[in-house]
């Protein structure tokens, strides 16, 4: 049996800024044999083909991009940096020809206006099909306003040709030559020209969209000042040759050039380019820092923990490109109608053009009309409005710290109506902190606190190191100090302080030590019964006192809740593994929760997911992204909080909030709803001004350049209105709710 060599090959895919073109390369490179898949970044401007090198080769692949009227290069064969030069041709030669056909087309109406005697009389002569003669001359600088504007696109209309898939190249192809053939030669030339103009608009939007992207691998330095650790001098380097745990030094003003560990020093620093906060974070010594960001105070060391490509920016730069190939559902849906648009408006143009002349109609005149609908029904302006509003609303996401996989992800969240959130780490600081302290029998809190630090010293449990923090930062750590000290398992734990025997324990330990005082008890119901965690203190006489600890709830989730809702979340579900008590009291707190699941594993979360989905459709889940990855991944949306520095995170969920700024969350669904908005405003509006020429087309109103206009404008609008999107800010993301 002989063995498949599957292997992945990068081309740098030149002059490759719509989607016709990645159609025309699945005609070509995807019909080879060996060929198995094709993946496409319409933003990178590459393509990556899965083939068997048994039966496949870049040669052959090179000649099927050239065959689709394009040039490739292969990255794979380039430098180690992945760079392909364009030519100064292939960068402006696009450019050159949209101008010089506007400029030859310019100069044949001024010669035709002069050899006639005016600018109306030429202007007249290029109308509906007002019989005209034109001199040589002016024919020559139309055609040769022909050739420049059509440069690029009439080999792509042959490619299309012989591929017997029509696109709008041939279209354009087709509606050129008509109106040369029946003498519009003024219109042939406006024709080339707009759509030579359309064309460079539309890769200018991309281009755009391209460079903000880009403006994330700008953030990180390209140099990286280091301690050199053979003979302690400082020296620069190439951030990509520092190695891993070497020494970096930043000054003051400077961005941080790879991720690291604070060694020596105290600043402040703004990690707005990571995780879209808008205030800057203190770093200490054992702090964590990400490439990107910019020291903003003192200077500091520290300590790389990650090369170059692996730093969290640089994934994060990976994932906004790879997030092109995760189309969005209704992304593909206008790539499909685009797809049978395109060949039954050839079939109806040729009606209008054949139909009415066999009852009497003039032939000329309807053949025009049908080169009217040709021109009006190229698909550009609704092609390119949807990849275009994805990437840039992706783009403008990842700039306030949001980084969402891909337009799948975000038309999803658009249509989402369900939050399910986890609540320890994610309502919650997921930090347990003291919530009271009652002393009893003529004790102090301080007192109370003092002793029950002095228990606890020795202890490793998740409540007693919260007792031991209160202490710490009250000071009431140091002056008692316990001796013979005795683990009572699962219970508590008791030892001597000062010469009396003092212990510590849970509700329980209480009614074990046989203590009834019905005081003591009511308040320590009260404080279970608000979900709160009770910790007694006492000695060999009595109850010294209670001390309550609960995880903390965010100042801010009571706002979540109700900002989600304003945002048209319909349902809100906590899930959580702790006890329906403390689930409850939390719940209760916010406010605003419509159900709260407790007592959950991470397999019943799990369920619980498609048990929710079940009930009211596709859910949204947010989590920390590694204790809830069942959920997350049985979730439509997993939507990880606090994903910076966590590798984890950043992989296995859908959409990583690189901050715990719970606002995140609102802004993220708005700005999805925002985005297919957009999108279906562009749709219909591009629909809407193609059916309203086809009708004026049918009514013999509409001429050629009206309709290449109106579809150049058609383009223009629906890109910059899409482009709208790279606008979303920190700013809007505080005050659009």
């Amino acid at each position: 049996m002989k063995q498949i060599m599957n292997t992945n090959g990068k081309f740098k895919i030149i002059g490759m800024d719509c989607v016709e073109e990645v159609n025309a390369l699945r005609g070509t490179v995807g019909k080879l044999a060996g060929v198995s898949s094709l993946d496409f970044n319409l933003i990178d401007g590459t393509m990556t083909v899965q083939y068997d090198a048994s039966l496949v080769d870049k040669d052959a692949i090179r000649n099927a991009i050239q065959e689709a009227g394009l040039k490739g290069e292969s990255l794979d064969e380039k430098q180690p940096d992945g760079v392909v030069k364009a030519s100064w041709w292939q960068i402006r030669g696009r450019t050159v020809m949209c101008w010089s056909s506007v400029a030859l087309l310019s100069m044949g109406f001024i010669t035709h206006a002069f050899l006639h005697g005016g600018l109306i009389h030429a202007l007249i002569s290029g109308e509906g099909m007002a019989r005209h003669g034109f001199p040589l001359p002016v024919i020559l600088f139309y055609v040769a306003a022909v050739v420049t504007g059509g440069w690029f696109v009439f080999p792509k209309a042959w490619m299309s040709l012989l591929r017997f898939r029509a696109d709008m190249n041939l279209l354009m192809t087709i509606a050129v030559i008509g109106a040369m053939i029946i003498g519009q030669w003024f219109e042939a030339g406006t024709v080339a020209f707009l759509f030579a103009l359309s064309q460079l608009l539309e890769s200018w939007s991309v281009s755009r969209a391209r460079r903000a992207i880009h403006a994330l691998v700008r953030l990180s330095p390209p140099m990286a000042r280091y301690i050199c650790p053979h003979h302690g001098d400082i020296e620069e380097k190439p951030v990509g040759e520092v190695l891993v745990g070497s020494t970096v030094i930043v000054r003051p003003g400077e961005r941080i050039p790879l991720d690291g560990v604070v060694t020596k020093g105290r600043t402040a620093v703004n990690q707005a380019p990571i995780t879209g906060e808008s205030m800057s974070v203190v770093k200490k010594e054992g702090d964590e820092l990400f490439a990107g960001t910019i020291n903003e105070h003192g200077s500091i060391e520290f300590r790389v923990t990650k090369p170059a490509a692996d730093t969290t920016l640089a994934r994060i730069i990976r994932m906004v490109e790879e997030s092109q190939s995760r189309r969005a559902p209704i992304e593909q849906w206008v790539e499909k109608f685009a797809r049978y648009y395109t060949p039954a408006v050839i079939v109806i143009a040729m009606l209008v053009a054949i139909v009415p002349p066999m009852f009497g109609g003039e032939w000329n005149r309807w053949f025009y009309e049908a080169l009217v609908m040709l021109v009006i029904a190229c698909p550009c302006a609704l092609v390119i409005s949807t990849p275009v509003s994805i990437v840039a609303a992706l783009t403008a996401a990842s700039k306030v710290g949001v980084l969402i996989k891909g337009g799948a992800f975000l038309e999803a969240v658009g249509r989402v109506r369900v939050f399910a959130l986890d609540k320890t780490g994610t309502l919650t600081t997921g930090l347990p902190e003291i919530q009271m302290i009652v002393p009893f029998n003529g004790h102090t809190q301080d007192e109370l606190l003092a002793r029950a630090a002095a228990l606890e010293t020795h202890s490793e449990h998740p409540l007693a190191k919260a007792v031991l923090r209160k202490a710490h930062h009250m000071g009431k750590i140091t002056p008692l100090v316990a001796h013979d000290f005795r683990a009572l398992k699962g219970r508590g734990a008791e030892a001597m302080i000062d010469g009396r025997l003092f212990w510590v324990g849970s509700h329980r330990l209480l009614h074990e030590k046989g203590i009834e005082e019905s005081e003591v008890h009511e308040h320590a119901q009260r404080m279970e019964d608000a979900g709160h965690s009770v910790i007694a203190v006492g000695n060999d006489r009595h109850v010294c006192g209670l001390i309550s600890v609960a995880d903390s709830i965010r100042p801010e989730a009571p706002d979540l809740i109700r900002q989600l809702k304003v945002a048209g979340i319909l349902h809100v579900v906590m899930l959580t593994g702790d006890n329906r008590g403390t689930a409850e009291a939390v719940g209760h707190a916010i406010g605003g929760i419509d159900e709260v699941r407790a007592e959950l594993l991470p397999e019943d979360k799990m369920q619980a997911i498609q048990e929710i989905a079940q009930k009211h459709g596709s859910v949204a889940m947010v989590g920390d992204g590694i204790n809830d990855a069942p959920a997350l991944a049985t979730a439509t949306i997993g939507i990880a909080m606090g994903a910076a520095g966590t590798d984890a995170a950043i992989e296995t969920a859908d959409i990583a909030l690189m901050s715990d700024d719970l606002s995140h969350l609102p802004w993220l669904v708005q700005h999805a709803r925002r985005t297919l908005y957009i999108i279906r405003q562009n749709i219909m509006f591009a629909l809407s001004v193609k059916a309203g020429f086809m009708v004026l087309a049918l009514m013999q109103i509409a001429t050629l350049w009206m309709a290449i206009a109106a579809d150049t404008g058609a383009s223009l609008l629906v890109i910059f209105n899409a482009l709208r999107l790279l606008k979303s800010s920190c700013k809007e993301k505080n005050e659009g709710l």
